[in-house]
């Protein structure tokens, strides 16, 4: 049955699809349950338990990935034929105290936190698929549908790799997702063609060498500066090895050596991670930092051991999917609820999707309208306007069906 038979297109009548007020409450309160117990990656276990309840419960039959966590859902029988929309979500907390103190869903698990909104966009993509559901069970939804609950989103090099692995995308010809944004308003979603995030990879080094007495330096390896030069020396060479506009960086996150004001230690420590927003200059970082940090150290007389962790490459959003989700909105809010967004530095590991379907992401606005306070991302503070959810879901329902009709 096509759409075109059941409803009118965009600018004749609403589509169907629309949250009802009693869904959304109920979105709002499985939300709140998760932002409560939040889990970290490959740990999701009551999350994926719970999301899998609602779902058979609404008469569908998700699969929990063979990792153990997360689940994939389809919302109709893909028949081989032309490939389906999936919709994605991560599921995954963050090692962070919640710091709500008035909040009354705030964490129950001591240095737990779903600060990065991924309680949020849980409850989007299960929303969406409850109604699509429902729209399937009255011959509404022409081609199915694949939900996508994503584990270990916040642990590099992203669990979407494995998810790949455990075969979501078969029978996927492209996917949307959504990511909470706390500098756009409710009700709105920043959109961009291209690149959207950056690559991100983690760095670990050891520094070691004969330490001693302050009183004297000059027999000794002195740790502290070698450190101290790889912090401040390291991002200034690397800047220079490649086009500027390629955005390659180094930031630092901890450091760590000594113990005693007088003694010049043996050993140091550092990490940070390494964020780029250019795939190609992506691909030279690690050889790039990697002889930066070796000749920093050595001009110090320190031996260095560096671990380069591999994180994720940019999301590059699809031209022709991005349109999609920008026409979904559109249709469901009208031209205003869309803007414009800059390319993050932030990594996000939908970018392994898109590396074999195309696809596109965009920023979900959660911020209340005229509040003045920016709750941002990974912050002990963090959260949402709970209607971004029901923003969230009419943006899917809208992409699935005018998608569909296409």
């Amino acid at each position: 049955m096509s759409l075109e038979s059941e409803v009118d297109l965009p600018g004749e009548a609403a589509l169907p699809g629309v949250l009802s007020e009693e869904l959304h409450a109920e979105l709002v309160l499985f939300r709140r349950d998760l932002h409560m117990h939040p889990e970290l990656g490959n740990q999701e276990f009551r999350t994926t338990a719970a999301i899998k309840e609602r779902l058979e419960r609404a008469g569908l039959k998700p699969r929990v990935l063979a990792v153990g966590t997360g689940l994939v859902c389809d919302i109709g029988e893909w028949d081989g034929g032309r490939p389906m929309l999936a919709l994605r979500a991560d599921i995954d907390g963050l090692p962070i105290p919640d710091m709500k103190t008035e909040c009354a869903y705030r964490s129950t698990v001591p240095d737990r936190a779903h600060a990065c909104g991924h309680d949020v966009h849980t409850a989007v993509v299960l929303g969406a698929g409850l109604v699509l559901a429902e729209l399937e069970k009255k011959g509404l939804l022409p081609r199915p549908v694949r939900l996508i609950f994503q584990p270990a989103e916040e642990v590099l090099p992203g669990g979407a790799a494995d998810a790949i692995d455990c075969g979501v995308l078969e029978g996927v010809g492209k996917m949307l997702a959504v990511h909470c944004d706390p500098r756009v308003d409710a009700g709105r979603i920043g959109l961009r063609t291209g690149a959207i995030t950056s690559a991100c990879d983690r760095l670990e080094i050891a520094l070691d060498g004969p330490g001693g007495h302050t009183a004297r330096p000059h027999l000794t390896t002195d740790l502290v500066t070698a450190a101290a030069r790889v912090v401040t020396d390291v991002p200034a060479i690397v800047g220079r090895r490649v086009d500027t506009r390629a955005g390659l960086a180094v930031t630092w996150g901890r450091i760590e050596s000594g113990h005693a004001p007088n003694v010049i230690p043996q050993h140091a420590e550092l990490s940070g991670t390494v964020r780029c927003l250019d795939i190609d200059a992506w691909r030279q970082a690690p050889d790039i930092v990697v002889a930066a940090i070796d000749e920093v150290a050595n001009l110090h007389g320190a031996k260095s051991e560096i671990n380069y962790v591999r994180g994720v490459p940019p999301v590059v959003n699809d031209a022709d999917v991005t349109e999609l989700i920008r026409e979904a909105m559109t249709t469901r809010r009208g031209t205003d609820s869309v803007e414009s967004t800059e390319q993050s530095l932030g990594g996000e590991d939908f970018s392994w999707y898109l590396q074999h379907v195309p696809g596109a992401m965009a920023r979900l606005g959660v911020r209340t309208p005229g509040e003045r306070t920016v709750r941002d991302l990974h912050q002990g503070d963090f959260d949402a306007d709970e209607s971004a959810i029901t923003v969230g879901v009419e943006l899917f329902t809208a992409a699935a069906l005018l998608d569909a009709a296409q």
